[in-house]
């Protein structure tokens, strides 16, 4: 069992807050707009979602070297939808666009992805637990 350790400290604004881990890392979070956030961070949910993007990233570099694909940049866009449950709400949809830039087989592509969010993303398996996750994805090989 490994142990992770984070600070958490309020900076300006009522709900402006930053996370700060064992290496010296930080991750700005803000509330929403209703609530009286003022944009200086992303809110909690979005970094759930951004979470799940890297994780799925990193997986996805990793496989495609060992496949020995040609990756010369990854970029993730994602979109979901969420529902009301009791007194929170939580992800019910949540939609990977993928985009890998240089030569990388379909194949390989689709393996690679299929992977992480079904066996290496920890974030992708917390989130099933709610969500459905469906991705797509393009090859652009810089022709």
């Amino acid at each position: 069992m490994s142990k992770v350790y984070l600070s958490l400290a309020r900076k300006s604004g009522e709900f402006h807050l930053q996370s700060t881990n064992s290496a010296g890392n930080t991750v700005d979070t803000d509330g929403s707009p209703d609530i009286g956030g003022q944009g200086n961070g992303l809110r909690p949910m979005e970094l759930l979602l951004a979470s799940l993007s890297s994780c799925s990233a990193i997986d996805i570099i990793l496989i495609m070297k060992k496949q020995r694909q040609v990756l010369d940049d990854i970029k993730i866009d994602v979109e979901a939808e969420r529902v009301n449950v009791g007194n929170h709400s939580e992800f019910s949809k949540i939609h990977l666009t993928f985009h890998f830039y240089g030569e990388v087989k379909e194949e390989k592509a689709k393996r690679a992805i299929d992977l992480s969010l079904d066996h290496y993303c920890s974030v992708a398996q917390i989130l099933k637990k709610t969500a459905e996750i469906t991705y797509d994805f393009d090859i652009n090989d810089g022709r």
